[in-house]
C-alpha cells in the first residue's frame, strides 16, 4: 500500500529545470510506493539554514501535511540533521531529503552483493553525520550534570558516551563492509583483465535512469542469442536494475563485441553513490564504445543528455566515442521530429538529421536497431576494407580463412577459383591483396 506523500522544493533565483527537478521528484516517490498528493513551492534568494524553508511557508507545510493525511513529506534537496530536527517540530511525519530518496530506491533495487553493500555503505556514511547531530543535544545536557572526577572534573556524559559508541559501530561496519567490497571488485578486475586478454571490444549502454538501456540490450539478446535466461530486467520505472550485465553478441557478418548494461543516471545523483559504484561504473570507463540511449520522448531530454554526459566525465569516461541513439520513437510523432529538425536550432537539426554518431530507434519496437548495429560496427571496425577476390583452389588454407574470419557478401565458384565479396580487417586484406579482381 502506498503512503501519502508532499514534495517540497525551494527554486533559488529561478533556478533552471527547477520544475523539471520538482517532477522527476514525483517519479522518485512513485519508485519508492509514495504517491504524491500535494507540493509546496518557495522562492527565495537563499535556503533557509535553520528549517530549509522560510517560516511562514514551513507553517503552511504543517498545516498543508495536516489537512492532506500526509505521512512523509519529501525535499528535494539535501537537508542536515538539525534542519530535519526543526522541520519536524512543525510537520508531524516522517521527513526525507532527495539523497534518502534515491538511496531507499537503490537499497530496495540491489540483488548482488555487491551492489547491497555498495548502498549500505553510502547509506551509513549519509546516516552518520545525522547521528551526531540527532545526540549533540542530549550529549550537552547530560554533560553539564554533576561535579564528577573525571578530566576536567567532570564524568563524561551518558548522551555522549552513546554517541561514542553508535558512532564507533557505524564507523567499524563502514570498514567491514569496504574491506569486503574490495575483494569482490578485485574479482572483477580478474574478469575484466580476462576479457581484455581476449581483444574483443566492448560497447557500454549509457544513459539517464529509464530511458531504454535494458530494453536495447534486450533486443540484441533476442536477436542475437536468443536466449531468455539472458535477458535483464526492463521495466519503465527509476533504477530498475543496478548491475552491470556483459552479454557477448555475435553478429551474423562474424563480428562480434561485449554488451553491457550499467546502471542509469539522475539530476543530483548524490556524490558518495556515484563513488561507491565506481568499481560497477568501471565497466564503463574501459569500454571502447558508448552507446548513449536517450528518452526523446521527454521534453526535458536535453537536459538529461547534459546530466549524464557530467556523470560520465566525472567517472572519466568522458573521452570514449559516443553513438546517441535516440530512443522511444514510437512514442513521439515523426513529424513533428522533422518538423522540429527544420525549425529548430542547428544543433537539434544536426543531431535528428546529418550527425553521423545519431540513430533514432525504438528498441520495445525493434525500429531503427539495424541501423544502431551498422553504426556500431561502423564505430568499432572502422578501418575494414570492402573487395573482390578470385581465390584459386589449391589455396585451401587462404579460403578457409576468409570463410572463417571476413564477412562474405557475396560467393560463387568458378573454374579459376573461388569469387568471393567480402568486408575484412587490414590485416587480411594484404593477405588477399593479390588476388583482388580490378
Amino acid at each position: 500500500m502506498k503512503q501519502i506523500g508532499i514534495i517540497v522544493g525551494v527554486n533559488v533565483k529561478n533556478e533552471e529545470h527547477f520544475h523539471e527537478g520538482m517532477q522527476e521528484l514525483i517519479a522518485l516517490s512513485d519508485a519508492c510506493d509514495i504517491e504524491i498528493v500535494d507540493s509546496i513551492v518557495q522562492n527565495a534568494d537563499s535556503i533557509n539554514r535553520a528549517t530549509y524553508l522560510g517560516k511562514g511557508k514551513l507553517a503552511e507545510l504543517g498545516e498543508l501535511a495536516r489537512v492532506r493525511g500526509a505521512e512523509v513529506v519529501i525535499f528535494n534537496g539535501e537537508l542536515t540533521a538539525s534542519q530535519i530536527r526543526n522541520i519536524q517540530t512543525v510537520v508531524d511525519t516522517v521527513v526525507l531529503d532527495r539523497t534518502n530518496l534515491i538511496l531507499t530506491i537503490f537499497a530496495s533495487r540491489a540483488k548482488t552483493r555487491e551492489a547491497k553493500l555498495q548502498v549500505e555503505v553510502v547509506r551509513l556514511q549519509y546516516e552518520l553525520p545525522r547521528l551526531i547531530g540527532a545526540n549533540e543535544n542530549l550529549s550537552r545536557q547530560a554533560g553539564g550534570i554533576g561535579g564528577g572526577t573525571g578530566a576536567g572534573g567532570r564524568n563524561k556524559g551518558a548522551g555522549e558516551t552513546k554517541l561514542e559508541l553508535d558512532k564507533r559501530r557505524v564507523e567499524e561496519k563502514i570498514n567491514v563492509m569496504q574491506r569486503e567490497l574490495e575483494e569482490l571488485i578485485t574479482q572483477r578486475l580478474t574478469q575484466r583483465n580476462q576479457r581484455k586478454k581476449n581483444e574483443i571490444n566492448t560497447v557500454a549502454l549509457v544513459g539517464y535512469t529509464n530511458a531504454g538501456k535494458s530494453t536495447v540490450m534486450n533486443y540484441m539478446v533476442q536477436q542475437f542469442i536468443g536466449k531468455e535466461e539472458k535477458e535483464v530486467l526492463a521495466k519503465d520505472m527509476l533504477f530498475a536494475t543496478l548491475e552491470t550485465s556483459v552479454r557477448k553478441i555475435n553478429l551474423k557478418n562474424r563480428k562480434e563485441f561485449l554488451l553491457s548494461d550499467t546502471v542509469g543516471f539522475v539530476s543530483n545523483l548524490p556524490h558518495k553513490l556515484v563513488k561507491a559504484f565506481r568499481s560497477t561504473l568501471e565497466e564503463v570507463c574501459e569500454a571502447d564504445l558508448l552507446v548513449h540511449v536517450v528518452d526523446r520522448s521527454n521534453e526535458d531530454y536535453q537536459s538529461q543528455i547534459e546530466v549524464t554526459n557530467a556523470t560520465l566525465s566525472q567517472i572519466g569516461a568522458g573521452h570514449i566515442p559516443v553513438i546517441y541513439a535516440y530512443n522511444k520513437a514510437d512514442l513521439i510523432k515523426t513529424d513533428l521530429i522533422k518538423e522540429e529538425a527544420l525549425q529548430g536550432d542547428m544543433e537539434e537539426k544536426q543531431m535528428l538529421e546529418t550527425k553521423e554518431d545519431t540513430v533514432l530507434i525504438s528498441a520495445k519496437k525493434g525500429d531503427g536497431m539495424n541501423e544502431l548495429i551498422e553504426l556500431i560496427c561502423k564505430r568499432l571496425y572502422p578501418n575494414e576494407v570492402r573487395t573482390k577476390v578470385l581465390i584459386p583452389y589449391h589455396l585451401g588454407a587462404l579460403i578457409a580463412k576468409i570463410n572463417a574470419s571476413t564477412n562474405i557478401l557475396s560467393s560463387n565458384s568458378e573454374e579459376a577459383g573461388m569469387v568471393y565479396e567480402i568486408e575484412c580487417n587490414e590485416q587480411i586484406y594484404q593477405q588477399v591483396e593479390a588476388f583482388v579482381l580490378k
